[in-house]
């Protein structure tokens, strides 16, 4: 009998059946569309063996003058300046306490209860202690004088931390008179908590059962940051807005705006911060406003306000005659989600609309136009800048926007808005892989608090893929070679750079596959068929073993006699590049071929594999059903 060839549609349907998708992809994993045909994405390594604390949340570049490049890194607890492999932990100050603090061991506990009244701290907030003297024995001043992270808070004036020696008998000082304590910003939480009452904040906060008010040092911790020249403006999500000055040093940390010199009524409060791109203004979204007399700033978010300083001066916010600064307050919705830089403009999404925003030049300095209500922002980095405008995701969908908003089909919009944790939705975290004409979103399924999943859409070539992989944040290549992450932790995190070879940080990436659709054996459905062999198209990409078994893939098909029916697989076969045939002896009415790396975990024959697949052909013969 004559060979049959498939090759199936581009990209991946889920919006309908495994058998009314005939002729296309239905599933994968780890899978890209290149030129209408599916092939293995680049793999990943460790950028440092360096670790940074928490989960990953931001990423910034930018280049110094004399050629650094630098890459600024917010987590749930930090923010990291990195110059090369090396972390400088540049987070604010929040308060400095001197000559206050005092301390009490337990004998037989490495666990430390320190006293300072009002401290303000939560648990998980990192203290450094100096200028301590030893308790009397193992509690060294060496001991005491460093940074330390608070495990717990049992009243408003003492912690409790862990330090590095257990205590004896003898350690029954106090620390002496002359201790100081640096406490570093509140840290934020690696999820988000929908309500308030019992079970809000971080764990051990507060005595048992008591009801925990909602606040934004106890909610999901997001970071926004851009650079002002070669220095670095950054803003924990609803919390101040602090400057790093690059000329200062690595091993300095960002300040308030409010200490740089010259500083005039600058905002304490932010949801969002950016420097536009030509006039170079520092734009707050979600300020708080200055007092009615003029004087002061509030204090208080005002989630629909927008500020901005005088052109090229971070730290003049009083709007006068003779500068650019100003404000202005939103009218359609409740809050603003995010802001983004577009073509002459700036995109701004409230949670029920979107603005445009426009230099103008003075007096009004910049121009704000509603350009439509009810469509939304999932979350505050849902939306990525392309060669092809700006894409994001709402509740319900996905968008573009190059001068008017287009709503993109998606044909796997149910598979996706079907299995996402709608609660934390505010993790959410778009990206662009502008080599390969894609942009994606992580996101969180429904029965999991971390990011697991992801939907990419190939912008070129008009097709979606799925698949696993937890990643919390992203940065397209560009001042780097190559698009860098950082992967999900709750203490212990990793910078990755992707697009790198084919495997997993030097392992076999596993669980890689495309799988199609149903198909009839019989074009016409009826009768049962007999599938005698498959002649393989497959091209090993791979950077690993060349030869004629050293990269490989399974070739699986299998098969059912009704759409209603399991599949039931037939036959898993081994393909190499000199495979020239696949004897098989398969009977049904309906088919699958799956396509799967065979990335097993053994190093020695399956490190570097790439695949890209063709038009498979299949020969088939009537056969009577047995």
């Amino acid at each position: 009998m004559p060979l049959q060839t498939f090759l199936f549609k581009p990209g991946i349907n889920k919006e309908g059946t495994a058998y009314s998708n005939k002729g296309g992809w239905f599933d994968s994993n780890l899978i890209r569309f290149r030129k209408g045909l599916p092939e293995k994405i680049g793999g990943w390594s460790k950028a440092s063996n360096d670790s940074f604390k928490s989960t990953g949340r931001a990423l910034h570049a930018w280049v110094e003058l004399s050629g650094t490049k630098y890459l600024g890194l917010g987590t749930t607890w930090k923010y990291y300046a990195i110059d090369g492999d090396t972390y400088y932990d540049i987070t604010p100050i929040r308060s400095t306490d001197l000559n206050v603090t005092t301390f009490a061991a337990t004998n037989g506990s490495a666990t430390i209860t320190a006293t300072d009244t009002a401290h303000g701290a939560v648990k998980g907030d990192f203290v450094t202690i100096s200028n301590a003297a030893t308790l009397g024995d193992q509690i060294t001043a060496v001991v005491l004088n460093t940074e330390h992270q608070i495990l717990t808070v049992p009243t408003v004036n003492t912690y409790t931390f862990t330090a590095s020696a257990t205590a004896t008998s003898s350690d029954s000082g106090n620390g002496g008179s002359a201790t100081d304590a640096a406490y570093q910003i509140n840290v934020g939480l690696d999820v988000y908590v929908p309500s308030t009452g019992w079970g809000a904040g971080t764990w051990g906060e507060g005595t048992f059962g008591s009801n925990t008010a909602l606040s934004f040092t106890n909610q999901l911790r997001l970071w926004s940051h851009d650079n002002f020249g070669e220095d670095l403006i950054i803003n924990p999500r609803a919390g101040g807005v602090y400057y790093w000055d690059e000329s200062d040093g690595l091993t300095t940390r960002a300040v308030a705006l409010s200490e740089l010199s010259g500083a005039n009524l600058t905002p304490t409060v932010a949801l969002q911060v950016m420097v536009s791109d030509v006039d170079r203004h520092v734009i707050c979204f979600g300020a708080d406003p200055l007092n009615t007399g003029g004087t002061a700033r509030t204090g208080a978010t005002d989630p629909m306000f927008i500020a901005w300083s005088d052109q090229e001066n971070a730290a003049e916010w009083e709007p006068l005659a003779t500068n650019t600064a100003g404000s202005f307050r939103l009218s359609a919705g409740s809050s603003i989600v995010g802001a983004i830089r577009a073509k002459q403009e700036t995109l701004i999404w409230t949670d029920t609309a979107l603005y445009s925003m426009t230099f103008v030049g003075q007096p009004f300095t910049f121009s704000l136009n509603l350009v439509n209500e009810g469509v939304g922002l999932v979350s505050p980095n849902a939306m990525v800048n392309t060669p092809k405008g700006i894409f994001w995701m709402d509740r319900k969908g996905f968008y573009a926007y190059n001068g008017s908003i287009q709503e993109i089909p998606c044909t796997v919009q149910n598979h996706v808005f079907s299995d996402i944790n709608q609660i934390q939705s505010y993790q959410i975290f778009g990206f662009v892989n502008k080599a390969f004409d894609e942009v994606g979103w992580f996101y969180c399924t429904a029965d999991s608090d971390v990011l697991d999943k992801y939907v990419v859409f190939n912008y070129e070539e008009n097709v979606w893929t799925i698949g696993s992989l937890s990643r919390t944040c992203w940065l397209d290549e560009g001042i780097f070679d190559s698009p860098q992450a950082t992967s999900s932790s709750s203490d212990v995190g990793y910078l990755y750079n992707h697009e790198t070879g084919n495997d997993n940080d030097g392992s076999p990436m596993t669980n890689v596959f495309i799988e199609s659709s149903d198909f009839d054996i019989d074009p016409g459905g009826d009768s049962f068929q007999f599938i005698n062999r498959i002649i393989p198209d497959i091209r090993f990409t791979g950077t690993g073993d060349t030869g004629s078994t050293g990269q490989t893939v399974n070739v699986v098909l299998k098969r059912r006699n009704f759409p209603g029916e399991s599949l039931t697989t037939a036959i898993t076969s081994t393909c190499t590049s000199v495979t020239t045939k696949i004897n098989t002896r398969v009977r049904g009415r309906q088919a699958v071929l799956r396509i799967e790396s065979d990335d097993d975990g053994d190093t020695s024959t399956t490190q570097g594999v790439g695949f890209r697949v063709g038009a498979m052909r299949l020969e088939f013969r009537p056969d009577g059903r047995r």
